[in-house]
C-alpha cells in the first residue's frame, strides 16, 4: 500500500477483503440504480428458501418496508420501530381468521445460514455512502472511507450529516452499525444518532475463549494494516450477526452499541452462565457496567430456559439507578421493596427480572453486645419461609458493588434462600487486601476485567491531573493547651486520660481548625474564577470533606462567598430532632453534632432531604453554573450514576475502593474541551495514590485455581476459629479467681478494689494490667466470633444450641468488659470534650495559605525551568544526596523525552544536545562538579533544548525559522544555502503537499535545483516535511 493512497484504491482493497476474506457476495457499484434499504428481491430469495409461502412473504414486506419507510417520525423512533420488527420478526397470515406466523427476515440463531452482501456508491438522492452491508438485502451497516492521511472523523461527520432528516435519513431506518475508518487510523463505530464524541474504536481480547474471537485473532495475523483487522474483527459474519442481535440498546431517546469490553466481558460470562459457575466481572468505573447487566441479562432471559434474574445492590440510590436503566431500555424489571415481598416472589413464577436491596434479605437482629446476630437472623429466616417454599426457575444473581455487598453472612443468607443460584459480583474498583479473599469466595474467579490503564488508553475515561497543596497549620500557644489539659483531666484514671490525649491527637490529624478549612474555601472561590471550565460555568467540582461534621463547617464558610447558592452538601446524613438529644453539654459550647444538625437544616430550608439532594444533583449535572460544588463524605463517590466533575478537591484520608471510586467521578468523558479530569489533594495521598494506581492496573492474582481460592477461606475460618478459642480460654482463666457467685461487685473487686463506693487510686493502679487483659480478650473473642460464627454449623458442624452457647459466653463477657470500663473510669465519654477541643483547635491552631506541593498540570517540568530556572525546583526536595539524585534524574527524564521528540525536526542539532546531556549526566555519576553547579548547566542545556532560538549559536536571520535552523545545521553552518533553501520550499509548497506524491515532486525538483544533488535532495524533503511551519 503507498502512503495517502486515493480512497477509491482503499475502497477496492476493502471490497477485495469483504469478498476474499470475510465470504460477503459483491452486488457491483451501485450509482446508477434505484436504491433502498431493502431489496426486495435479494430478501425474497432468503424467505423462499426458508419455506415462507410466496403471500406470507409478500404480507411481511410489506409490514418490514411500512416500519422502515415511515416519514412522520424522527430517526430514533424509525430505528426502534424497525429493529423490532427485523429482531423479533413480523405476525402475520395467509388470510383473515388463519393462525399467525412469525416471519423472520435473519436468522439470528444461525449466522453462516444467511446471505451476505457488500455494495459500494449506494446512491440515494444526491447522496453516496462509500459501501452499505446488507444481510439478505437488508441494509444493516455503512462503512465510510478516507484516505490514510485525512482524519477518519471526516468520515465520522459525513456519517452523521447523511442521517439528517433534509439528506438521506430513510436508508438509516435499518442500519445497525455506522462505521468510518482510514488506513492509518482504523475504524471507528456507533450507531444511528451516535454523536462524534462517542464513536468507538475496536480492540480484540487476546484472553477471549469463545470460538469466534479465537477464530477473529487467527484471521487479523495475516493483516498488518489497522483499518483491515477492524473490519475483519466487527464483520466477521458472525460477529455482525452478535453485534446487531444482541448488543443494540435504545436507552431512554439513545440508541447505543457496546464498547469492547462490555463485548467481551458479556460473551466470557456466558461461558459461565452455562456450566452455573459464579464469577467476578470488574469494568473500571466509567466504562459502562449497567448496560454490560442489561445486555447480560437480556441474554440470559432469552437464552436459558427458565431463567430468573435477580439484581442485588447494597444501598437504595444504586436500587432506583437500576430500576431506571432498565426501563430506560424498555426491559421489565420490578423493585422489589419488602423482605417479605421478595420472598414471595421468589416462591412465585414471575417476574423474571428483580432488583432489591442486600438488607431485604432479612432485617439485620442485634445482640446485646450490638454485633449482628446472623446466626439467630439465618434461623429466624429459616423459620419465617412458607412451608412449600421453592425458588421457582433458574436463578441468577447479579450483585453490584460486590467489593462492598459481598459480607459472607448476608451472602449465606441469600445462599440459604437460592441454594441453587448462580452469582455473578460487578465491581468498578480492584479488590484489594482482605476483600480479595472473602469476594473470590463468594462469587468465583474473575470472568473479565477491564481496568483503569486499559480504559485510558482507549479513551473511554481521562487521564488525570493531579496537583498536591499544603495548608500548614501552626500549634501558636501549646503551654495554653498543656494547661486546659491539666485543668480538664484532673481526676481521671490514666486509661482515661491516654484516650482523651488520644483523642486530641486524632482531632488535630483531622486538620479541622476554622483556619484551615477557611484556605481551602478561599483557594477553591480563587480556582473558580481562574481554573479552565471552572470559570467558564461548563465545569464544577466536588470537595470530599473528612466527616459530615466537616462538610457542614465548610458549607457554613462558602455562606460567605460568591459560591453562596451554588453549592451544596450531599450526604447520607437526614437532621432529625433525636440525634442532638443527649448532646447538650451545658454553657460549654454545642457538641459537633448539634452544629451539623442546625447548619443541616438550615440548608435544607424545609425540603426532605432527598428531594434536596436530587435537585442539586440535577443542577450539578444539567446546570454546572447554578451548583457549581458539591460537599460530599462517601455518597455520590460510588455507584454507576454519580455525577461527573471536572474538578475533584479531596481533604479527607481515602484509601482503596473509596479513593478510586472518587478518582473516577472526574474521569468521565464530557464534552470536547473537557481533557483530562483534575484532582486537587489536600492530604497528600500521592504516594498512597501512586500506590493504588498500581494496584487498580497489576495482575494480582489472575491465575487463582478454584482449590488456592477454598485454602483462602478455610485458612482464614480456622484462624478466627481459633483466635475465638484462645480469647475464650483466656478470659475463662483470667477470672476464675474472681471470687463466688461472680456477681458484678465481685468482678468490680478483682479488677477494681475493694471499695466500691470509691475506688482507692493505688488500687486502681495496681489492677490496671488485669483491666487492660480483659478489655483485649473480650474484644479479640468479639470479632473472632464475628468473622467464624456464620460457619461455625456447617464447616465445624457445630450444633445450633453450642452456637447460641458460644454466643451468650461472648456477649456475657463483653458485658463485664463495659461495666468494669465505667466502674473504674477507665470509659470516658469523650462528647462533653468536644466543644472544648474544638475551641481549643479553633483558637490555637492557625493555617498559613496553601501551597503546591506536587502538579503534574500545566506547565511541564522542562517548560518551568526555561521559563523560572534553578527556582523552578524550589518545592522539589533535596536536601539529601538520594533526594539530589531523584530530582537530576526526573530533569533528566524529561530533558531526554523532549530531545527524542525533536530529533527528527533538526537530527544535527538534537544529535549534539543529546551528547551534552550524556556528559552532564556522565560528570554528575561521578561526582565531578557539586549539585548547585549541576542544576545550572542542566537549566542552560534545558533552554537550548526547549528555544533553540535563544542562544547565540545561529546568525539573527537564521535564529527565528526553526526550519532554517536545520537546514543550516545540515549544511554545518551555511547560512546562504539554508535562505536559499528556504524560499525555494515557500515558492514551490502547495497545501496538503504531505503524502501527495505530486505536490512532494514539485518540492523535491526546487530543491534539487539548489543543492545539486539527488540523495541530499530526498533527505531534505523528509526533514522539509518534520517543519511545523511548511
Amino acid at each position: 500500500m503507498s502512503i495517502g493512497q486515493r480512497e477509491k484504491a482503499t475502497q477496492k482493497r476493502v471490497i477485495k477483503l469483504f469478498a476474499q476474506e470475510l465470504g460477503y457476495t459483491y452486488l457491483g457499484d451501485f450509482t446508477d440504480r434505484s436504491n433502498s434499504n431493502i431489496e426486495t428481491e435479494l430478501l425474497t430469495k432468503f424467505l423462499t428458501r426458508k419455506d415462507y409461502s410466496p403471500v406470507i412473504i409478500s404480507r411481511a414486506l410489506k409490514e418490514l418496508q411500512d416500519a422502515a419507510g415511515d416519514q412522520s417520525v424522527n430517526l430514533y423512533d424509525l430505528n426502534e420501530q424497525t429493529y423490532k420488527k427485523l429482531r423479533y420478526g413480523v405476525k402475520v397470515s395467509e388470510s383473515v381468521g388463519q393462525h399467525k406466523i412469525t416471519v423472520q427476515f435473519v436468522d439470528w440463531e444461525h449466522p453462516l445460514e444467511n446471505d451476505f452482501y457488500i455494495a459500494e456508491e449506494v446512491t440515494i438522492k444526491h447522496k453516496r455512502p462509500d459501501l452499505v452491508l446488507y444481510i439478505n438485502g437488508i441494509a444493516f451497516a455503512v462503512i465510510e472511507l478516507k484516505r490514510s492521511t485525512v482524519s477518519l472523523s471526516e468520515g465520522i461527520r459525513q456519517n452523521l450529516t447523511n442521517q439528517r432528516p433534509d439528506m438521506i435519513m430513510s436508508l438509516f431506518a435499518t442500519i445497525g452499525l455506522v462505521l468510518a475508518g482510514n488506513d492509518s487510523e482504523g475504524i471507528r463505530y456507533g450507531t444511528t444518532g451516535t454523536p462524534e464524541k462517542y464513536y468507538l474504536s475496536w480492540k480484540e481480547d487476546p484472553n477471549a475463549k469463545d470460538e469466534v474471537s479465537a477464530a477473529v485473532r487467527a484471521q487479523i495475523e495475516a493483516y498488518p494494516l489497522r483499518l483491515d483487522k477492524n473490519l475483519i474483527s466487527l464483520c466477521r459474519k458472525e460477529r455482525l450477526v452478535e453485534f446487531l442481535h444482541n448488543f443494540i440498546v435504545f436507552d431512554s431517546g439513545t440508541k447505543k452499541t457496546c464498547r469492547p469490553n462490555q463485548f467481551f466481558g458479556c460473551m466470557a460470562a456466558r461461558d459461565f452462565v452455562q456450566r452455573h459457575e459464579g464469577g467476578i466481572i470488574w469494568h473500571t468505573q466509567g466504562s459502562g457496567k449497567s448496560l454490560t447487566m442489561v445486555w447480560l441479562s437480556k441474554w440470559i432471559k432469552e437464552t436459558v430456559p427458565d431463567s430468573r434474574i435477580l439484581i442485588i445492590t447494597d444501598r437504595d440510590e444504586l436500587d432506583v439507578q437500576i430500576e431506571q436503566v432498565f426501563a430506560g431500555v424498555s426491559e421489565k424489571i420490578l423493585r422489589i421493596r419488602r423482605g417479605s415481598e421478595l420472598i414471595q416472589k421468589i416462591n412465585d413464577t414471575s417476574p423474571v427480572m428483580m432488583c432489591s436491596l442486600i438488607h431485604k434479605f432479612g432485617k439485620k437482629n442485634r445482640n446485646k453486645s450490638g454485633e449482628t446476630d446472623y446466626t439467630g437472623f439465618i434461623e429466624e429466616l429459616k423459620r419465617s419461609l412458607p412451608e412449600n417454599f421453592s425458588p421457582k426457575g433458574d436463578f441468577y444473581v447479579f450483585v453490584d458493588e460486590c467489593h462492598r455487598t459481598q459480607s459472607g453472612k448476608l451472602h449465606k443468607a441469600m445462599k440459604m434462600i437460592l441454594p441453587k443460584a448462580t452469582f455473578i459480583g460487578f465491581t468498578g474498583t480492584p479488590l484489594m487486601k482482605t476483600d480479595k479473599e472473602t469476594s473470590l469466595e463468594i462469587f468465583g474467579p474473575y470472568i473479565h476485567r477491564y481496568k483503569f490503564d486499559e480504559a485510558v488508553r482507549d479513551k473511554v475515561v481521562l487521564d488525570l491531573r493531579y496537583e498536591a497543596r499544603e495548608v500548614e497549620q501552626n500549634v501558636v500557644q501549646q503551654e495554653r493547651i498543656d494547661a486546659w489539659f491539666e485543668a480538664k483531666t484532673r481526676g481521671l484514671t490514666g486509661v482515661a486520660k491516654a484516650k482523651l490525649k488520644q483523642r486530641w491527637g486524632n482531632l488535630q490529624k483531622m486538620f479541622s481548625s476554622k483556619a484551615r478549612l477557611g484556605q481551602i474555601v478561599a483557594d477553591i472561590v480563587f480556582d473558580m474564577e481562574t481554573k479552565p471550565r471552572l470559570h467558564d460555568g461548563r465545569g464544577n467540582a466536588m470537595l470530599v470533606a473528612s466527616s459530615i461534621y466537616q462538610a457542614c463547617k465548610f458549607y457554613e464558610l462558602f455562606q460567605e462567598t460568591e459560591l453562596k447558592g451554588k453549592c451544596a452538601i450531599v450526604t447520607s446524613y437526614e437532621p432529625a430532632a433525636g440525634d442532638i438529644r443527649t448532646e447538650t453539654v451545658g454553657d460549654d459550647g454545642e457538641t459537633e453534632a448539634v452544629k451539623q444538625y442546625e447548619i443541616y437544616t438550615r440548608m435544607l430550608n424545609g425540603k426532605a432531604p432527598q428531594a434536596f439532594e436530587e435537585e442539586a444533583k440535577e443542577k450539578f449535572i444539567k446546570q454546572p453554573e447554578q451548583m457549581k460544588l458539591l460537599i460530599v463524605v462517601d455518597k455520590l463517590l460510588t455507584g454507576f450514576d454519580a455525577p461527573p466533575a471536572t474538578y475533584l478537591y479531596i481533604d479527607k484520608s481515602m484509601r482503596d475502593h473509596g479513593l478510586f471510586q472518587a478518582i473516577c467521578r472526574v474521569n468521565r468523558l464530557d464534552g470536547e474541551d473537557k481533557e483530562f479530569g483534575y484532582i486537587i489533594d489536600y492530604k497528600d495521598l500521592f504516594r498512597s495514590l501512586e500506590k493504588d494506581v498500581a494496584d487498580y492496573t497489576s495482575e494480582a492474582f489472575d491465575c487463582y485455581d478454584k482449590e488456592d481460592v477454598s485454602g483462602l477461606l478455610t485458612n482464614r475460618l480456622d484462624k478466627a476459629k481459633e483466635q475465638l478459642e484462645d480469647s475464650l480460654e483466656a478470659l475463662r482463666a483470667l477470672c476464675e479467681s474472681v471470687a463466688p457467685p461472680k456477681d458484678m461487685v465481685d468482678y468490680y473487686h478483682y479488677f477494681c478494689g475493694a471499695n466500691t463506693e470509691a475506688f482507692d487510686l493505688d488500687e486502681l493502679e495496681e489492677n490496671m494490667l488485669k483491666r487492660e487483659q480483659l478489655y483485649n480478650l473480650s474484644a479479640s473473642a468479639l470479632r473472632a466470633f464475628g468473622e467464624v460464627s456464620g460457619e461455625l454449623q456447617e464447616k465445624y458442624h457445630y450444633t445450633v444450641d453450642q452456637i447460641k452457647a458460644i454466643e451468650k459466653e461472648v456477649t456475657y463477657y463483653i458485658k463485664v468488659r463495659d461495666d468494669v470500663r465505667l466502674a473504674s473510669g477507665d470509659y470516658v465519654d469523650l462528647k462533653k470534650y468536644d466543644p472544648d477541643m474544638r475551641h481549643l483547635i479553633d483558637t490555637y491552631l492557625s493555617a498559613d495559605p496553601s501551597r503546591i506541593l506536587t502538579s503534574f498540570g500545566g506547565a511541564t517540568l522542562v517548560e518551568l525551568l526555561v521559563e523560572n530556572g534553578i527556582a523552578a525546583l524550589k518545592d522539589m526536595p533535596s536536601s539529601t544526596p538520594k533526594e539530589q539524585e531523584a530530582v537530576a534524574e526526573t530533569i533528566e527524564n524529561n530533558v531526554g523525552k523532549e530531545i527524542v521528540e525533536k530529533t527528527q525536526s533538526n537530527p544535527k542539532y538534537y544529535e549534539k544536545m543529546s551528547a551534552l546531556l550524556r556528559e552532564l549526566i556522565e560528570k554528575r555519576k561521578n561526582d565531578v562538579i557539586h549539585y548547585e553547579e549541576y542544576l545550572r548547566q542542566i537549566v542552560e542545556l534545558v533552554k537550548k533544548v526547549h528555544k533553540p532560538e535563544s542562544g547565540t549559536e545561529y546568525p539573527a536571520d537564521i535564529r527565528e525559522s526553526a526550519a532554517k535552523r536545520a537546514f543550516y545545521d545540515y549544511f554545518d553552518g551555511d547560512a546562504n544555502v539554508a535562505i536559499q533553501l528556504h524560499e525555494a520550499v515557500m515558492f514551490s509548497k502547495q497545501d496538503n503537499f504531505r503524502g501527495n506524491k505530486i505536490k512532494e515532486r514539485k518540492i523535491w525538483r526546487a530543491i534539487r535545483a539548489v543543492v545539486k544533488d539527488d540523495q541530499k535532495a530526498t533527505e531534505l524533503l523528509a526533514l522539509i516535511k518534520e517543519q511545523s511551519e511548511y
